[in-house]
């Protein structure tokens, strides 16, 4: 088992104490995503590739996932109802005691999964911030979509602007995973039109330029993308691309930390 939350004291000291073991911690949200899914999507699904890619690596690799954190940092959905947000400090400072806490039983390695893009600046100071705290630690930070840039074309029938909030990737993926979730019957989406050509364009392909937006700007919707071609199919090839190069990854922070 790779649950850190299935394990007693003992056996989590036990893991954390081997040469090169790594504590993977999933950071998620809880937030509007359309019609069609629910609003854990996010930590569902950062969830289950930590979870996946930890079991595919746990052979090799002294690991626990811890559950996941949330609510994220989500004050761009708000307006659009359904959603729970930590303000910026808030979950800075819980995702850091979380990790202050989970390394006392000493891991060699932290590695958090984000699964919200209104997180990855968080997840980029959170770094930062325990790296400093924690010299003798190697701490880092995974943003899971990103894991799988270069794959998605191979498997995608959406255009560009499709794969985006609540669009082809992720109902993909909790239609395979969560199936009874998905509410197929009601799944109006609006392609992600960016109006700087320099901002971000689909949720694999972003841009340098950051811009804030309430998401309504976006969609009336609140999901951004084509949900209408996602698939069960789609969805396996995604997560077991996704909890592949995880698993992988996993393996090399190991490596990196093992003596």
């Amino acid at each position: 088992m790779v649950s850190l939350g299935a394990q007693s004291a003992s056996d989590i000291a036990s893991v954390g104490e081997t040469d090169g073991s790594v504590l993977v911690v999933p950071v998620g949200s809880i937030e509007q995503h359309g019609e069609h899914l629910p609003v854990m999507t996010d930590t569902l699904l950062a969830n289950g590739v930590a979870t996946a890619g930890a079991k595919h690596a746990a052979e090799d690799v002294p690991v626990l996932v811890a559950p996941p954190i949330r609510p994220g940092y989500s004050p761009h959905h708000l307006s659009l109802g359904g959603t729970l947000s930590a303000g910026f400090e808030t979950l800075l400072n819980f995702v850091r005691d979380t990790a202050d806490s989970g390394l006392e039983n000493g891991f060699d390695a932290l590695l958090l999964v984000n699964g919200h893009g209104g997180n990855t600046p968080l997840i980029g100071a959170a770094v930062s911030e325990l790296g400093r705290e924690h010299p003798e630690t190697e701490i880092l930070g995974v943003t899971y979509f990103e894991l799988v840039t270069d794959f998605v074309d191979e498997v995608r029938d959406s255009d560009t602007g499709g794969m985006a909030h609540g669009g082809e990737f992720e109902t993909s993926l909790m239609m395979y995973l969560h199936p009874e979730l998905v509410d197929t019957d009601a799944m109006p989406a609006t392609y992600w039109d960016e109006q700087y050509d320099l901002g971000g364009d689909d949720l694999v392909s972003g841009g340098p330029l950051s811009v804030y937006r309430q998401f309504e700007e976006y969609s009336d919707s609140g999901a951004i993308g084509d949900p209408n071609v996602a698939d069960e199919t789609t969805g396996e090839q995604l997560f077991e691309a996704t909890t592949e190069a995880f698993a992988e990854l996993l393996v090399e922070v190991h490596e990196q930390n093992a003596d």
